[in-house]
């Protein structure tokens, strides 16, 4: 479609919608920004009195831009500036110490005309507030904002100097493609800038597990490893890797494909698990046992983390427990016998990591995630076989879990396991277990800031152990302490609050060749870092919540 075809489209909105500013301000200004979908989006704008004249000439604006530059226009979207702030710089950079890294919602104006002015994409998505790792609240990148700004205007010259006017922008917005109907993004706040959805129907949900999923699948080689993740801001490769994520990624690329059924997407699960099996997995020979036990080992080859078995079997047991293979079955249990190996018989407690290839301690404990995603992987094992050593363990391991008070950890892998170990043992500590993982939390949940996608992992898993409570003649009273409405209602507000985390065309489009994360799940307070396993978390959770919604 041509841009004239785009702006046909989206014109009643905007015309509707835009805002007329009081005295002293441009009645309207209007911002235009148009992608191909393969390279960052060119943005013009424009003000002026009356909103006819002011689209006019946005019009010829963007026209002398897409016939410059030979863009072809895909996404194309407009806002407006709906308030105006006037502060001055060094008054923004002490507001500045408040705002969590690329969590600044606002545009910005450096003149009462509006003539040089930013969107707040155009500010996060060339990190011009982003100070690097070593900042944790955004900060003026005086580099990255001339880089950007000259790119924008030719004649940019600003001093930063503390005492310079600047005009915070408040905007609203619309959004089209050629493949999408016209519609409107969310004001200021926290949902600022992407499609207004105010209940996910099934619809929704299933559009991002497939669009996510999809994205995981281009981004495993031909080899069977994956591009293990991006920075967009940069569109700088992560240049490291994690086998246990490469296999706990895969792990929900098959819960996806249970969902979607993409071809494309079983092609590149098959590719990622022959990679894991094939060079990943090593096995070792127990003598004094004469037994055979296996781990998949770090990248580097020199040590073996516990967790990494576990969401092995995870990934491997999904993929049997969907197509009914048995082909793996061998290697689960090599793999199940690996955790034993880390499991202490008497007390529960399993050792974190260990070296390779001698199999001695390196640590006895490096992070909570890992005695999760023990139990859940061998709990997981024992709902696809029914054998009862791999149910053991896991008890065994729970034993030690409750003495340690590991609830306090509000971890979602035990929230998954717990789930599905009151599945098979009716005991009233388990189900007392899970309810304290997640009380006490629900505040954090409904609010925090950051998309966090675990939290949604946790109250997915949380939520099928409740809804069995509530048929339990034993033990329903265990929910007299927890208030389910509250519970409830963080579910709904976090599920919703990961819309953020999602690359909408209409964010992506900022960024530097936007076709290569459409789709997929980021990181904002990393740069909108898009890593395997982030998008892992994002369509687990997603996977969680569609089955909800369904149910």
């Amino acid at each position: 479609m041509s841009l004239t075809g785009l702006l046909h489209k989206i014109k009643p909105v905007v015309q509707k919608n835009a805002v007329k500013l009081g005295e002293g301000w441009p009645k309207f200004t209007l911002f235009l920004s148009v992608s191909d979908g393969k390279t960052r989006a060119q943005v013009v704008h424009c003000s002026g009195e009356e909103f006819e004249e002011t689209w006019q000439q946005l019009v010829e604006n963007a026209a002398d831009i897409v016939r410059n530059k030979d863009i072809y226009s895909k996404f194309l979207r407009i806002d407006w500036v709906a308030n105006v702030r006037t502060t001055h710089l060094g008054q923004l950079k002490n507001w500045l110490k408040d705002v969590k890294r690329n969590y600044f919602r606002y545009g910005l104006a450096l003149d009462t005309e509006f003539k040089t002015a930013f969107l707040e994409q155009e500010l996060n998505s060339n990190a011009m507030l982003y100070g690097g790792n070593a900042h944790v609240h955004a900060v003026v990148n005086r580099k990255n904002f001339e880089l950007y700004a000259k790119k924008r205007f030719l004649d940019f010259n600003f001093e930063f100097k503390n005492n310079a006017a600047i005009y915070m922008l408040d905007t609203e917005g619309a959004f089209c493609s050629t493949e999408e109907p016209s519609q409107l993004l969310y004001a200021k706040g926290r949902d600022a800038g992407r499609r207004v959805i105010e209940k996910m129907t099934k619809q929704d949900v299933f559009g991002l597990i497939e669009r996510s999923g999809n994205y995981l699948a281009t981004q495993v080689q031909d080899t069977g490893r994956f591009y293990y993740g991006w920075h967009p801001c940069f569109d700088r490769y992560i240049d490291t890797y994690n086998t246990l994520r490469h296999a706990s990624t895969t792990y929900s690329m098959v819960e996806a494909w249970e969902i979607t059924k993409n071809p494309e997407l079983e092609k590149a699960i098959l590719r990622s698990i022959n990679y894991i099996v094939n060079s990943l997995v090593r096995r070792v020979t127990l003598k004094e046992q004469e037994s055979t036990i296996a781990f998949l080992v770090e990248h580097t080859g020199k040590e073996v983390k516990l967790g990494a078995n576990a969401v092995c079997i995870l990934a491997l047991s999904k993929y049997s427990e969907v197509t009914g293979t048995q082909e793996y079955l061998e290697l689960l249990e090599q793999l199940a016998l690996g955790i034993e190996y880390m499991q202490n018989k008497k007390t529960g407690k399993f050792v974190h990591v260990l070296n390779y290839p001698d199999l001695t301690i390196k640590d006895q404990f490096r992070i909570i995630y890992y005695d999760g995603e023990a139990a859940f992987g061998l709990i997981r094992l024992y709902g696809l076989t029914k054998d009862e050593r791999w149910l053991a363990l896991v008890e065994r391991a729970f034993d030690y879990f409750i003495s340690a008070e590991h609830w306090k950890a509000h971890d979602h892998w035990l929230s998954y396991c717990v789930n599905e170990l009151t599945l098979y043992r009716d005991d009233e500590r388990y189900y007392r277990f899970g309810l304290q993982n997640v009380m006490g939390y629900l505040d954090f949940i409904a609010n925090r800031i950051t998309t966090f996608p675990t939290l949604l992992e946790l109250m997915m898993a949380a939520e099928r152990m409740i809804t069995r409570l509530q048929s339990s003649i034993e033990h329903k009273h265990l929910l007299h302490n927890i208030d389910l409405d509250v519970f409830y209602s963080a579910l709904e507000k976090r599920a919703h609050y990961l819309l953020n985390g999602h690359f909408w065309p209409e964010y992506a489009m900022y960024f530097s060749h936007p076709d290569k994360f459409l789709g997929s799940f980021f990181i904002r307070h990393h740069s909108f870092r898009v890593r395997i396993d982030d998008v892992e978390h994002y369509l687990s959770g997603f996977v969680g919540y569609y089955k909800y919604i369904n149910k």
